[in-house]
């Protein structure tokens, strides 16, 4: 799935600045061989105090300073920050529903994505989600992950 330019510019500045992150949802999903449109870009973030250090500085840099990330923004267990609007919208989560945040960074796969040097959720860890979160379009892509 072609990625837009804030995603690939967010994506360049997670890699080069160290972030620790797994990229789930519809792009994961694509990744694992099934693609549909999606309007966010999500992204599971390790909940680290360095890592919330360096998201804060990223956001500040990336545009988002008026909008006063803290770093306990993404402290805490089952937080979601949406940066933007969709169709170029990105979630930062940490955590996820079926998979532990350990389970999610210990599947992750290395992967190339438009270019891009990215981490993506293990299919097995994938499946798991979504069979947690359980929405129709969710049961859908069950279907196709485990045929």
């Amino acid at each position: 799935m072609p990625l837009s330019k804030d995603w690939r510019e967010f994506l360049e500045l997670l890699n080069s600045r160290g972030v620790d992150y797994v990229i789930i949802g519809a792009q994961s999903l694509a990744f694992h061989g099934r693609p549909r449109y999606t309007g966010d870009l999500e992204i599971l973030v390790r909940s680290t105090p360095e890592n919330a250090r360096i998201l804060v500085d990223l956001l500040n840099q990336f545009g988002f300073a008026r909008s006063g990330f803290k770093q306990t923004d993404v402290l805490e267990p089952e937080q979601m920050v949406q940066l933007g609007r969709a169709p170029n919208r990105i979630d930062l989560l940490t955590s996820i529903s079926g998979v532990t945040t350990d389970e999610a960074f210990a599947t992750k796969v290395s992967a190339i994505l438009n270019g891009i040097p990215v981490f993506i959720l293990g299919k097995d860890a994938l499946i798991r989600n979504k069979r947690a979160v359980g929405r129709p379009q969710d049961l859908a892509d069950l279907e196709t992950l485990e045929s």
